[in-house]
């Protein structure tokens, strides 16, 4: 079972979305997220994934998204959070992400951006903006 982190990233009414280079996914479009390691908390793990992914520094400001797949001899969850970008310097590795640009929604919903999975990365943008987001607090850190 993997736990998937990432983050809905809002500036002046767009929303970034990172270009796979992994083989499986080449070329497609996605939010940046990425495996939570054993090492680390969610909140670690999702600050990390976006940083390594976009180069941002981010403020989580809620959960926005909480998903499950069954895949064929696997499950996923994953876990979304709502963000304040706090740096705007995108940097990223080649050898993981293509690109790293800003779509507008109505870009998104068309069918002319490839995106990874499209329910998965429209519903949590759409739950960010419809501020279908519950508040980080219900997010506890276990000891």
């Amino acid at each position: 079972m993997a736990i998937v982190v990432g983050g809905v990233l809002e500036k002046d009414g767009k929303y970034l979305l990172v270009q796979e280079a992994k083989e499986k996914f080449y070329g497609k479009w996605n939010l940046p997220a990425g495996r939570l390691d054993s090492n680390e908390t969610i909140f670690e793990a999702v600050k990390r994934e976006i940083k390594e992914e976009s180069g941002l520094d981010v403020e989580l400001t809620g959960v926005c998204q909480i998903g499950n797949s069954k895949l064929e001899d696997d499950l996923f969850v994953s876990i979304i959070f709502s963000t304040k970008v706090l740096s705007d310097d995108i940097k990223f590795d080649s050898n993981e992400i293509l690109d790293a640009k800003w779509f507008s929604y109505e870009e998104l919903s068309s069918t002319k951006v490839q995106l990874r999975s499209e329910n998965f990365i429209l519903g949590a943008i759409n739950n960010a903006r419809n501020k279908l987001v519950a508040p980080i607090s219900i997010v506890e850190i276990l000891n």
